[in-house]
């Protein structure tokens, strides 16, 4: 038996569930990292409001949803 040739013309099978997987993993990552740096360096500078929490989250909240943007795009 000889194994099939592959036709050029025959699209090959999407595996978008994977790519948008694991950016959906990246993203969820990337916040709650960015959330435990904020919480840590509030801790360290004795901060009452949790301002470097919000500004690291929601920096990396914008920057992930451009990152997402470009990926769809494509």
């Amino acid at each position: 038996m000889e194994p099939e040739a592959s036709d050029p013309k025959k699209p090959k099978p999407s595996n978008d569930f994977l790519k948008y997987s694991s950016l959906g993993i990246q993203i969820v990552l990337g916040i709650g990292l960015a959330a435990w740096l904020g919480h840590k360096l509030d801790q360290y500078l004795d901060l009452k409001f949790p301002a470097f929490l919000l500004g690291f989250v929601f920096i990396t909240f914008g920057g992930m949803m451009f990152q997402l943007y470009r990926s769809i795009n494509r």
